[in-house]
């Protein structure tokens, strides 16, 4: 198992802006300040995976190579910011179906912590939906809350118990480095200055 820490992100209403459905490419459009966090998240050593339910695809709307545009477009805008991301997981199941990866159920992080031998206890995940925060205590992670997409209507439903509620990804990534200034805070209490 490695020692890398990742953190798991929600895609629609998380880093880009929510649409319904989202399948055509051009239509794509990062929340202001994302790729500049993400970047940050990589400088603190974080791995970068992005898990996604895409029930567009169970239900007919779209296909698998759609959200494979949608995907490469993403990882283009992100490139020139400098970000890489190291893997996108995708549910492409409707939400009645039975199935293990789609969101809270743990499925996707299950094939990412196979793909890179991480310890989901120590992830942070970051999103816009109560099922986003329930798969972060599903896998025991930190889970995160943002306000944009449908975040602001999931946090006033108080159907989930986030360890932060913030505005957006930047103030997640904020909240993500301000977390681990705390915990090596003691560690460092008595040592010579």
């Amino acid at each position: 198992m490695t020692a890398r820490r990742f953190v798991l992100l929600d895609r629609d209403g998380t880093i880009n802006v929510e649409i319904d459905y989202l399948s055509d490419p051009a239509q794509l459009r990062l929340y202001p300040g994302v790729a500049q966090a993400l970047r940050r998240l990589g400088e603190l050593g974080f791995g970068l995976v992005v898990v996604t339910n895409q029930s567009g695809v169970g239900r007919g709307y779209f296909d698998l190579a759609a959200v494979d545009r949608v995907h490469a477009r993403l990882g283009e805008l992100l490139a020139e910011e400098g970000v890489r991301l190291d893997g996108i997981y995708v549910c492409p199941h409707p939400p009645d179906g039975d199935c293990r990866c789609r969101k809270p159920r743990p499925g996707m992080i299950e094939q990412a912590v196979a793909e890179f031998g991480f310890d989901a206890s120590q992830c942070f995940v970051i999103g816009d939906k109560a099922a986003d925060v329930q798969l972060a205590e599903a896998v025991g992670a930190t889970g995160i809350l943002v306000r944009t997409g449908w975040g602001a209507k999931a946090e006033r439903a108080g159907n989930c118990r986030p360890a932060a509620i913030v505005d957006d990804l930047p103030a997640a990534v904020a909240w993500i480095e301000a977390s681990l200034a705390a915990a090596l805070a003691p560690a460092n209490q008595g040592r010579p200055t």
